[in-house]
């Protein structure tokens, strides 16, 4: 439940630690940000304080054009019922809805799809099929503000059957046709899109940590940046981490054959580096105990790193104990050479 007096608090502080907790409607203007939009601060008054980026859209509020809510950091299971949330929410944003039905969804999770219903909307504020129209929407937004993909593909990218529609909910949501958000994008070699997290981020464990379990071939970690190979559906490329200086965000530069599925990298991406989590949260229950409170202090933003694909975690299970990553990753590197698609691009090149 949110507390008002609590948000309005942490919008007027901007406080990064809320980013993506809540989103903030603004009643004299119509729109919706995050706490920590650089925007003037509007008064007391004229806040409402939603859950989601998809209950605030619900209640009519359009996203700001400034702040971007669809960047914001999201959020980390913390019980059951948050973690068949967050699993329902991650199902929906890879488009599970968009051909599926709410029934086929919930059966695939093993509950009904009325306690679905109940889970989701008490998670986000927003029902199965808000949440997913308003999931197309970010993906559509980010390919038409960060990359310069032809709108009718940028539209069947993001879960829209049609131009028109793509065009007509576009215009709804954001007051805006595609284009004039544009802004001259061109389609290049490459697209970048930015990864906002809550500070702090201990970016050195991370690249450690996944130097030591790099697959040979797959991925390479040099020079403070995380690069690898990926192959979704009949798209390859590679991708590219860093962080970006002076800000609380990583930059995700994808190559030019990863372009049309740049929202669905970017989750990954967050997955893989445990980009939603709070440290806040983690470090103060952590930093409770008498023998890990220094450890907490020594090395703040500690994340727990995922994976950025389950079948590669899945083979690494059953190939050995993950204790022995470097054993791990020589074992692996074989097997990819094996695969009956070939990697088009390698970590290191040769």
């Amino acid at each position: 439940m949110l507390d008002d007096r609590s948000c309005y608090q942490a919008v007027l502080a901007k406080d990064a630690r809320f980013d993506g907790v809540f989103f903030v409607g603004v009643s004299s203007t119509g729109i919706y940000c995050r706490p920590v939009c650089p925007a003037r601060t509007p008064a007391r008054a004229r806040c409402r304080f939603f859950r989601s980026a998809a209950e605030a859209e619900a209640h009519g509020f359009r996203a700001c054009l400034r702040c971007r809510p669809e960047r914001a950091p999201g959020q980390a299971p913390m019980d059951a019922a948050a973690a068949l949330g967050v699993q329902a929410w991650r199902r929906i944003e890879a488009g599970a809805l968009d051909e599926g039905s709410v029934e086929a969804l919930s059966r695939g999770l093993g509950v009904t799809s009325r306690h679905l219903r109940r889970v989701v909307e008490s998670a986000g504020g927003a029902s199965p099929l808000a949440l997913a129209q308003s999931y197309r929407l970010a993906r559509a937004r980010a390919l038409v503000q960060d990359t310069g993909l032809p709108l009718v593909d940028v539209a069947h990218a993001s879960g829209f059957r049609s131009l028109r529609r793509f065009q007509a909910a576009f215009r709804a949501r954001f007051d805006a046709a595609p284009g004039q958000l544009r802004r001259g994008a061109r389609r290049s070699a490459s697209a970048s899109a930015r990864l906002d997290y809550r500070p702090p981020l201990a970016w050195d464990a991370l690249l450690d940590f996944l130097a030591a379990r790099a697959i040979d071939g797959v991925e390479a970690v040099d020079g403070g940046v995380y690069r690898r190979t990926v192959l979704l559906g009949r798209h390859s490329g590679w991708l590219s981490v860093r962080p970006r200086p002076g800000r609380a965000a990583l930059e995700l530069t994808v190559s030019e054959g990863l372009v049309p599925v740049l929202p669905e990298v970017a989750s990954r991406v967050r997955r893989l580096l445990d980009l939603d989590a709070r440290p806040d949260v983690v470090d103060r229950a952590l930093g409770g105990h008498p023998s890990l409170a220094p450890l907490v202090r020594a090395r703040p933003g500690l994340r727990v790193p995922g994976a950025f694909d389950g079948f590669e975690l899945a083979a690494a299970l059953l190939l050995g104990s993950p204790a022995r990553a470097a054993v791990l990753a020589r074992r692996l590197g074989p097997a990819v050479a094996l695969a009956p698609e070939p990697l088009r691009y390698a970590f290191p090149p040769e």
